[in-house]
């Protein structure tokens, strides 16, 4: 019940062109039992931002009242990469001998927020659920994409067209900095003029790896 909300939460996206990106920002109204009310939308042009310098920035709220106030922070980070499966970073000895240097136990309080690092190989799907249904049920498929997030960590894979088994072969590296985290990973089905179409999630407990 107010009008001068306060959330203080932080998201981190990972961003893997020069070119920057747009951050789209749509505010709701949330309704118990019925649906939720649109407030309003912003945009922020990360290209028109400096890098390495926080950017407090009050944006008007578009198709409403009120404004949003944000501190954007744009920073080379190598604390998520996604790569392919043909590129395994892992089965290098230099590479494997350096992150073990990294969590030695002679290393354990040079870092306490840094509990150590996953890596998803995101190899394929199989019988996914067709959402793009035709006339005849032969030639109903799917676009399928995969998203996997980790906390505020949130990574996709590309787009399969027409397939309900694609195949990804991607690596993705998260950062752990909570042992008891979640990781999340849903298939979603794309749509280019409407809101993509959920197709199945699994959520895997970091403690039962």
């Amino acid at each position: 019940k107010t009008l001068n909300p306060q959330w203080r939460e932080q998201f981190d996206f990972h961003l893997y062109e020069e070119r920057g990106g747009i951050i789209d920002i749509t505010v709701w109204d949330k309704d118990v039992g019925k649906k939720d009310d649109f407030i309003g939308r912003c945009q922020v042009d990360l290209s028109t931002l400096s890098k390495e310098q926080t950017h407090k920035l009050e944006m008007p709220l578009e198709e409403g009242e009120g404004y949003l106030v944000l501190l954007v922070t744009l920073t080379a980070s190598a604390a998520v990469t996604i790569s392919d499966l043909s590129i395994n970073s892992l089965e290098d000895q230099k590479e494997r001998e350096e992150i073990l240097k990294r969590y030695s136990p002679m290393m354990m309080f040079h870092n306490i927020s840094d509990v150590g690092f996953l890596q998803v190989k995101v190899i394929r799907a199989e019988a996914l659920m067709a959402a793009d249904v035709t006339g005849k049920d032969l030639f109903s498929k799917s676009d399928p994409f995969c998203v996997v997030e980790l906390n505020n960590d949130r990574l996709l894979t590309h787009t399969v067209y027409k397939n309900l088994n694609p195949e990804w072969n991607k690596i993705f590296t998260f950062n752990i900095k909570d042992i008891h985290s979640v990781l999340e990973v849903t298939v979603y089905d794309e749509d280019r003029d409407r809101s993509a179409d959920f197709l199945g999630k699994v959520a895997i407990p970091l403690l039962s790896v």
